[in-house]
């Protein structure tokens, strides 16, 4: 028998199949086609009222809601997201029922002053969402900064770093509610600047003590030089409002982050009893004070429509009132506590580096507040309404990754060791961010990029440059945030291109306008004052509050042979590695061993079997 092959043969043997697909085919398309001119949402005129009972309709694509049931002879029934709910708060227009006290939403005959409340309860809705949950994000990082500082310290102290980290949100947050967001934003409408009119303006905070001859600007008066605010103290009285609340909640958590700034430059010698009186007055004295001169409508955001100078300190979202502060603070305080026993010898000469105990700790700590910066810079716009955060949150991205190269970039070819380093890797991307956090809604993201990249290699430079003059800094707190913190305040007064920024402390006669984009050195002189003032406040009052608390809590240091046993036990209670880390406590060091250690000669004492069991 013959069997035919080939494609001719098969064409021949296929064509039933390929007939019927043919027909199935063409069926589909006239389908489609009949489909393409009949609109998704046939025109219909609604029945005045129903024909039959009618079932409860879902709304799979969620655009106006479920549709309830009705009986017939009803009307037609509204879908539940085009249903104002008398129960729920929100509705502006209406009237409360005398009987029932409920709320009736007024649904028909809106006036357009009832659409203009309607438009503007929405408005602030949406930008007081969006500020609580970036203030959540920037809560996070507390995590971050926890992993980073314990991550860098010494074995023997993880249990003291992380519980100074984890009680700093505690205590920080008091000395805030008590009277530190009184102090920074009771008065922001007692000044020309006013309150967040993103938020409603808050007209209750308007209590602020001046000094100096009010002026007029633009046809407004204001008191004179902002000091102070005092009212809102325990978020009473003119402090107990809705939208208040909501930028407490995100003032501390920024306050929180230089507060925890110290605690990195100060570990593994530092008693928690004095750490714990000394964030107390951070919390309430003097990060809410420094920031009521530039937030809270204090003289230093004044310095644009009263000395012409620029806009004023322009510090979007913190280098200077977040980042310069705790890096201020953080040198004060190092200096004062001394180095580490056993890094420096007796004529100061570095003999021991002291390593991270824990690298990727480090750089998981790192990601964590990368992630968290999302909420600290888009957020500081408290409106989600705002057009710029996407701008704002592209360059803070922007800045972290190229200060992340540079850093890498130097240290594996200029760095001491020729090596990329981990932990300085980590310093970049956090330095970056620091420098960005005040321009970031100023300039653009080519500006963004060399600001970032800048910050990497001063990093890296101000790292070396702290050890040599014996400020011991084991998190490097002071060249990530003090340093590049007051990068970041300068370059808005350098880089910002005069795209944004109308109406910014007040100043509504043109955008922020650096030096390389024709602004000239007025904008630039503003930031230099604030990082000027910044650093000479937290230094000098910073210090005498450190030393004030030494004296009430009987020293600020631990002693020698604590420090040299670890403070896990001695402090805390409670080691952080009981599995792998012998503990021996501060007895079990021999006086011989502690001036071995403080002149340089070793590290750590001699291993042996500790006494704790």
């Amino acid at each position: 028998m013959k069997v035919s092959v080939g494609f001719p043969s098969l064409l021949r043997r296929s064509k039933p199949w390929l007939a019927g697909m043919a027909i199935l085919l063409g069926i589909g398309i006239l389908s489609a086609a009949a489909n393409a001119q009949t609109p998704a949402t046939q025109p219909t005129t609604a029945a005045a009222t129903l024909p039959a009972d009618q079932g409860p309709i879902p709304d799979p694509s969620g655009a106006n809601g479920a549709t309830p049931a009705a009986k017939k002879g009803d009307a037609p029934p509204t879908p539940s997201l085009l249903t104002p709910n008398p129960w729920l708060p929100g509705w502006a227009p209406g009237m409360t029922d005398d009987k029932t006290k409920a709320f009736m939403p007024k649904t028909t005959g809106l006036t357009s002053d009832d659409n203009v409340q309607l438009h503007s309860r929405a408005f602030y809705s949406i930008n007081m969402t969006w500020t609580l949950i970036c203030g959540f994000l920037v809560m996070f990082m507390q995590a971050g900064f926890a992993l980073v500082e314990t991550g860098m310290c010494r074995g023997k102290n993880a249990a003291h770093t992380m519980s100074m980290n984890f009680m700093i949100y505690a205590i920080g947050m008091f000395g805030f509610f008590v009277c530190g967001f009184a102090f920074m934003c009771g008065g922001a409408n007692g000044t020309n600047i006013g309150g967040p009119g993103q938020l409603g303006g808050l007209p209750t905070l308007d209590s602020m003590w001046t000094i100096g001859s009010p002026v007029t600007y633009m046809g407004a008066s204001d008191n004179g030089w902002g000091i102070c605010g005092h009212t809102g103290f325990f978020l009473t009285g003119k402090g107990y409002d809705g939208a208040a609340v909501v930028w407490f909640l995100f003032m501390m958590v920024f306050m929180d982050t230089t507060a925890t700034i110290v605690t990195g430059a100060c570990a593994e010698r530092w008693s928690f009893k004095s750490f714990f009186v000394f964030s107390l007055f951070v919390g309430s004295i003097t990060y809410p004070i420094f920031g009521c001169w530039v937030w809270g409508g204090g003289w230093l955001a004044q310095m644009g429509y009263r000395l012409g100078l620029g806009h004023g300190a322009c510090d979007y979202a913190g280098s200077g009132v977040v980042h310069l502060q705790g890096g201020a603070l953080a040198f004060i305080t190092a200096y004062l506590l001394g180095p580490r026993l056993g890094k420096y010898n007796r004529d100061g000469k570095l003999v021991n580096p002291i390593p991270a105990h824990n690298i990727p700790m480090v750089q998981l700590g790192a990601f964590i507040l990368a992630f968290g910066w999302f909420g600290f810079n888009p957020g500081s716009s408290l409106a989600a309404s705002d057009g710029r955060i996407g701008v704002i949150a592209t360059n803070t991205m922007l800045a972290g990754m190229s200060a992340t190269l540079s850093a890498t970039l130097y240290m594996w070819f200029l760095g001491p060791t020729k090596k990329p380093d981990p932990g300085m890797m980590s310093n970049g991307l956090l330095a970056g961010l620091v420098a960005i956090t005040a321009p970031c809604a100023f300039v653009s993201p080519v500006g963004a990029f060399i600001i970032g990249a800048v910050a990497g290699v001063l990093v890296c430079l101000a790292c070396f440059f702290f050890d040599k003059i014996r400020i011991d800094d084991p998190v490097n707190a002071i060249s990530i945030h003090g340093v590049n913190g007051a990068w970041g305040v300068l370059a808005v007064g350098l880089f910002a291109d005069g795209k944004y920024g109308a109406g910014y402390n007040a100043v509504w006669t043109n955008n922020v306008t650096g030096l390389f984009y024709g602004g000239g050195l007025s904008q630039f002189g503003a930031q230099a004052i604030e990082v000027v003032v910044c650093i000479a406040w937290n230094v000098c009052i910073g210090g005498l509050l450190f030393k004030l608390t030494g004296l009430l809590v009987g020293g600020n240091r631990v002693p020698a042979k604590v420090e040299i046993a670890g403070l896990d036990m001695p402090e805390m209670g409670a080691v952080g590695y009981p599995e792998y880390i012998k503990t021996i406590l501060p007895e079990d060091v021999s006086d011989a061993e502690v001036q071995e250690i403080m002149s340089g000669k070793k590290l750590e004492p001699t291993p042996r079997e500790p006494s704790l069991v």
